[in-house]
């Protein structure tokens, strides 16, 4: 009888198991009903005790977004609340939350906690047991749970220690530091003793250029309940081994977590760019418990090819893999990737070695700018405002950003975007600047884990083009004095952390994108010769050049005189569109020089609006009003990248990427950017449109009184046009018309003339005469370059006699223009009101008439009402 019992008991148990087997893999999100609160015996609980009782928290988000929702904190980015809001970053905080399990979880073999992001010193409890510290905001954490949870009323704990506070002690100890980056001005830590360079969360939060600081912390990526009683899918890598125009070779290459031995199925089904779903790849295994690692071949014939925005379409293929157990699918994982070829391409030539990226064997040239984070507070940012940026990039004719290294990995929601609009990512590994303690071994494996979690996240997307190891710390340790100094100071320790920085970004980071990236190129920083012993050369290599408004802060025609193989940095500051400024500051704190204005303006290398202030005067004069000097830094702004993004332009092949800094914003305020933190396009995005063009002619002036006259193509046939020069006066008196026929060869830059001054003025007054060129090719929109022999403020502007009308057009409204003499830097504005035009920042010539779109939900009469127009002559001060 007992020996019946113990046979029936045992036939239970299989049923059970192999019922379990059964059973889908399946994931919860622990999202609701989070709190959180100063944790108890932190430092600043005293002085905040209203932030030190419970209050309602969002998952995922930070600290700051969870004050700011509980009306505990002003908002961080209206006036200038910075200083009095440091007390943040110093305190440690608590979240916590409840939930249920539902019964098949708890039933399941295997159950982890997936927390996709903790920032940054994360205690983590489960049911009064801590389960977890974590030390990387850029790391996923998993945690075995199967076994700890109860049906009911589970309490989930995080408790987040102050970066600071927690790394203060260890730093302060160093006989001698490393170079950090921005030193607080706020006393909530020593300038002599910063912390960011040691932890591993995103740099910018210390405070940047064009960014305040706001040290925070949070869960900032979801918590997710896994749970699986057979296999779980864990990735899927779409590895591209062999992409052709006749057939692309493929490996689906699957990572699973098998909770037994056993045999399964395996099926790959595929989804082409059209919509038809086939079975691609059928193959029986046998799974090993444990993580198991299973290669599918597919080959594809006739592939629909991926293209960078502008030589050709963005089509995707969606795999979808199943993993089944008898006839039930106990797995299932899904990845979406284009198909293409690329390489970084670094070959010897007369100039010394070439860096150029091409794709699908067509040679790039990159055109575009550094992207950084898109808010302060990372989880606040939405697929929307990612879409409407990165949208404008594709709008603009860019096919490149770089994602800047002092930030975050960027989400899938960018990377899917990019893949759609045609764009090429450049992304760093996270760090932006300083001297990271690469010399220890634990620190090396803390960023080496990071890495590999997020290769394998973004290694399907087409868009990636390369992995670089960080941002200018290389040049900072070779030009700038870091290493020069410490060496000086303590040549062993200094012998030391050389040795790591070359370990980590020469050899480790070097090897894990070798394994992991899927045939993706490494570069070891930017800017760099990839260790050669001379960084930032424009023989080889990319550069990042700032003597142009950095120190010695150059005139801009000093960018003719750089030819790089590959420009990855460069920029002017300007402000934003006066809707912009109104945001977060009211009309009478708006002055050069007031607290408000001052505190929105990050530029840390001096008085930021002096150095703007330089540049506008220089070439326009002193404006009348801060409005007028927004209105100029803007022109200022985008000509003088307009003549940098040219020149790389007019120089290919040597030069083969223009990347100004910096695309996007962070919040409203000063900065480097062509479309500011709501969206809205400054003049240079408006400039940017026509110079990134991909058929453009480039008349560049430089300080020798020469104008060297080139055209441009990208597109990958040859094409006939016709060049038209003009020389004219501002009230329109034409004193010279030539027209030839002009071939532009595929993918070129061929200059068509050069002249001097005196060539083209003939005798003409240069106060009172501009030369215009214009180049028609078939089926492109027109390009100009317009050369002016003076600065705007040497210049006797007539009044511009702009005339504009708005009326109804379709489902919007039609702006058109005329002026009666030479409108330069024609600004349209629409006040308070939501209303987009479809050009804006651009040059009338006398008599000439333009037509601009508006959309609006605004009604006529409104927009009637608001509508401002501008032009230079209307600005300047005589």
């Amino acid at each position: 009888m007992k020996l019946f019992l113990r046979l029936l008991m045992g036939a239970c148990l299989a049923l059970v198991a192999a019922a379990a087997g059964a059973r889908a893999a399946e994931s919860m999100v622990v999202g609701g009903g989070w709190t959180f609160r100063i944790a108890p015996g932190s430092a600043q609980a005293a002085a905040h005790p209203k932030a030190a009782s419970w209050h309602t928290a969002a998952v995922p988000g930070v600290v700051h977004t969870d004050l700011l929702a509980n009306r505990l904190i002003p908002d961080p980015y209206v006036g200038a609340p910075e200083r009095d809001l440091q007390w943040i970053g110093l305190a440690d905080w608590e979240y916590r939350t409840r939930f249920d399990v539902p019964p098949s979880a708890l039933a399941a073999a295997r159950s982890d906690l997936v927390f996709a992001g903790l920032d940054t010193f994360a205690e983590v409890w489960l049911n009064g047991e801590r389960l977890l510290d974590a030390d990387n905001a850029f790391r996923t954490w998993r945690v075995p749970v199967q076994g700890r949870l109860r049906a009911k009323d589970n309490e989930l704990r995080v408790i987040l220690r102050s970066p600071i506070a927690t790394l203060l002690p260890r730093v302060q100890a160093m006989p001698h530091k490393l170079a950090g980056n921005y030193p607080s001005p706020y006393g909530d830590e020593p300038k002599d003793a910063m912390t960011a360079n040691f932890v591993r969360k995103p740099g910018y939060h210390y405070g940047w250029d064009w960014g305040p600081r706001y040290v925070t912390a949070g869960i900032w990526k979801p918590v997710v309940l896994q749970s699986w009683s057979a296999v779980r899918a864990d990735d899927l890598q779409l590895r591209q081994d062999r992409v052709q125009a006749v057939r692309a070779d493929l490996t689906a290459i699957l990572t699973t977590d098998a909770v037994r031995a056993g045999g399964f199925d395996l099926r790959l089904w595929q989804t082409a760019p059209g919509g038809k779903r086939a079975l691609v790849a059928r193959q029986r295994v046998a799974l090993q418990a444990g993580v198991n690692r299973i290669e599918l071949p597919v080959h594809i014939d006739a592939p629909q090819r991926w293209f960078p925005n502008g030589y050709g379409a963005q089509p995707l293929y969606r795999f979808e893999l199943e993993v089944a157990d008898g006839g039930d699918v106990v797995a299932r994982i899904g990845a979406r990737t284009g198909l293409r070829r690329i390489e970084l391409r670094r070959e010897p030539d007369a100039a010394g070695r070439s860096f150029y990226f091409a794709v699908n064997d067509i040679p790039i040239f990159a055109k575009g700018a550094n992207s950084i984070p898109f808010d302060m507070f990372q989880p606040r940012v939405t697929k929307a405002q990612l879409r409407r940026v990165l949208a404008s990039a594709r709008d603009a004719n860019m096919n490149f950003l770089r994602s800047w290294g002092g930030g975050y990995y960027e989400s899938d929601d960018f990377f899917d975007l990019a893949d759609e609009l045609g764009l090429l990512v450049w992304q760093d590994f996270m760090f932006g600047g300083g001297m990271p303690p690469a010399y220890d071994d634990a620190f090396r494996a803390n960023v080496l884990a990071e890495a590999r979690d997020n290769m394998r996240r973004l290694r399907n997307h087409p868009s990636l083009a390369l992995w670089c190891g960080n941002n200018e710390e290389e040049i900072a340790w070779k030009a700038w004095g870091h290493g020069r100094e410490l060496t000086q100071t303590d040549p062993v320790f200094a012998d030391r952390v050389w040795k790591g920085y070359v370990q980590l970004f020469g050899s480790d980071l070097r090897r894990v994108v070798a394994e992991e990236g899927g045939g993706i190129a490494y570069w070891a920083s930017s800017p760099s010769d990839d260790l050669a012993e001379t960084a930032n050369t424009p023989a080889s290599g990319d550069m990042h050049y700032w003597e142009v408004w950095g120190n010695p802060a150059y005139p801009p025609v000093k960018y003719l005189d750089i030819t790089p193989r590959f420009m990855s940095e460069y920029g002017l500051q300007a402000w934003p569109a006066q809707r912009t400024i109104d945001a977060f500051a009211t009309r009478t704190e708006q002055g050069i020089a007031s607290p408000v204005i001052e505190a929105h303006q990050k530029f840390m290398a001096g008085k930021g609006n002096e150095r703007l202030l330089k540049y506008v005067e220089a070439e326009f004069g002193t404006p009348k009003d801060f409005g007028a000097f927004a209105y100029l830094s803007q022109a200022m702004q985008a000509e003088g990248i307009e003549l940098a993004a040219l020149h790389h332009r007019a120089s290919r092949p040597t030069t083969m990427g223009s990347l100004y800094w910096q695309l996007n914003d962070v919040w409203p305020g000063a900065s480097w950017s062509s479309i500011d933190w709501f969206g809205r396009w400054k003049a240079l995005q408006f400039h940017t449109r026509r110079f990134y063009a991909p058929v453009a002619v480039a008349a560049l002036r430089g300080a020798d009184g020469h104008t060297t006259v080139s055209l441009l193509s990208d597109r990958t046939g040859a094409m006939r046009g016709e060049l038209r020069l003009r020389v004219m006066t501002l009230d329109g008196k034409t004193l010279r018309d030539e027209r030839k026929p002009v071939d532009l060869a595929p993918l070129s830059a061929a200059q068509a003339a050069r002249y001097a001054d005196a060539d083209l003025l003939g005798g003409a007054d240069p106060a009172t005469t501009v030369a215009v060129f214009d180049l028609l090719a078939e089926g492109e929109p027109a390009s100009r370059s317009v050369v002016y022999f003076k600065p705007a403020k040497g210049m006797r502007w007539p009044h511009a006699g702009l005339h504009a009308e708005l009326h109804p057009a379709g489902d919007g409204y039609l702006l058109e223009f005329r002026a009666d003499a030479l409108a330069r830097a024609v600004w349209i504005d629409f006040g308070d009101l939501d209303a987009e035009v479809s050009d804006n920042a651009f040059t009338l010539l006398p008599g000439e008439s333009l037509s601009v779109r508006v959309s609006s939900q605004a009604p006529l009469a409104a927009l009637r009402q608001a509508l401002r127009v501008r032009s230079l002559a209307e600005v300047l001060v005589y």
